[in-house]
Formats: C-alpha cells, sequence, structure tokens
C-alpha cells in the first residue's frame, strides 16, 4: 500500500504521466551519465510506471543524473524522464528528513550568523514537509 502511494506521489510531484512512454530508449542515448547508472532513464520511466519504486529510492544513478534535461529534448513523447528522477531523489529526501529544519536548531544558527533572514528559517521549516 505505501509503495503504490509513493508511485503516485512520485508521479504527481514530477508532473510526468510515465504510460505516455513507448520505450524507444532515446532518452537513455542521449544521456551522458549513461555509463555511470544502474537505471537508466527509460527504466526509470518503466519502474515508476509499474510501482517498483524501491530499488530506486536506494539506487545511486538518483545522484548520477546531471539534470541535464537531454533526455526531455529527446523524448518523441514529452515524457520528462529528468522530472521522473527529481522526484524520486525528493521522495528520498523526504523520507529520510535529510532537509528538514528541527526547531532545536534554530537558537545555533541564529548565534553564528545573527543576520540570518527570518525568511530563510521559514523556508527551512516547510521546503519539504509536505
Amino acid at each position: 500500500m505505501e509503495n503504490k502511494f509513493l508511485q503516485e506521489q512520485i508521479i504527481r510531484s514530477s508532473g510526468v504521466n510515465p504510460r505516455k512512454c513507448m520505450r524507444c530508449g532515446k532518452c537513455s542515448a542521449t544521456c551522458p551519465s549513461y555509463d555511470e547508472m544502474e537505471f537508466h532513464p527509460h527504466q526509470f520511466v518503466y519502474m515508476v510506471e509499474n510501482g517498483n519504486i524501491e530499488p530506486l529510492l536506494h539506487s545511486e544513478s538518483l545522484y548520477r543524473c546531471l539534470s541535464c534535461f537531454a533526455c526531455v529534448d529527446r523524448c518523441p513523447r514529452n515524457v520528462e524522464p529528468a522530472k521522473l528522477v527529481e522526484a524520486v531523489r525528493l521522495a528520498v529526501i523526504r523520507q529520510v528528513s535529510q532537509n528538514h529544519l528541527k526547531p532545536e536548531a534554530v537558537p545555533a544558527l541564529s548565534e553564528d550568523d545573527p543576520d540570518i533572514p527570518q525568511q530563510l528559517l521559514v523556508s527551512a521549516f516547510r521546503k519539504y514537509s509536505k
């Protein structure tokens, strides 16, 4: 059940319809990080489409993607694999709370930099809390 929710969250946050992919491989053929990636752009799309999210969450391919959008430019169906990769990255960050600012950390930040804008602190609290 959690996997289905995660799949829907990734699709919703990316704005990509993975069902449009016809698996031509043009996105992967143009990827400059192809040799460095465990899962290639067309595989990301296929795995998200089928709900096979767990391997993606632990893959180094998430961090090998350059976000150059070459895959987006080459896709004949406008699937935008790079946006799916970014959405999976955000899902990982949300799961492990890596980008959350903890309230107890605010006083230390304020002491280190008294000119820190309040808007920055509020933004840090909100950024990945959804």
